[in-house]
């Protein structure tokens, strides 16, 4: 009959770690955050987080972004490092500089950056390794 009301609070609070900020906020600083945050409003700043980052079409920031996954149909001005993947959407406009380990861009985006992939530089050299190690090997034929 009665329910265990702590564990009801725990699963609520896990359940939901969205931060949003709506079309016709605007705010400066610098912003923490461990879950996801929305943005359709206007941020001027620093933002580091381990959520998901989802910018609207009304969505802009101006600054340095710090975390996992980006999601933009918005606008994007100033240095973008993710550590998982980036999505464009065809509304997306980025300008700047960008160090994501996977990208994601649909036709019409805008993308006027300086771009730096993680993960995939080690595999390259790793290959450019293995190839010059077996030209420098001579070959045996029958």
């Amino acid at each position: 009959m009665f329910s265990d009301n702590k564990k009801d609070k725990q699963m609520a609070e896990g359940a939901s770690s969205q931060n949003i900020i709506a079309q016709s906020t605007k705010m400066h600083g610098d912003f923490t955050s461990k879950g996801d945050l929305r943005i359709d409003g206007t941020i001027e700043g620093n933002i580091n987080t381990s959520g998901k980052v989802v910018v609207g079409k009304s969505g802009l920031i101006k600054g340095t972004l710090n975390g996992t996954d980006a999601y933009f149909e918005g606008k994007f001005s100033g240095k973008l490092v993710l550590s998982g993947t980036l999505t464009l959407k065809a509304t997306a406009h980025l300008e700047g500089e960008v160090v994501a380990a996977k990208l994601a861009v649909e036709p019409g985006a805008t993308f006027n950056v300086t771009c730096s992939m993680k993960g995939a530089v080690k595999d390259i050299n790793n290959g450019e390794q293995a190839i010059q190690q077996r030209k420098s090997k001579p070959e045996k034929t029958a």
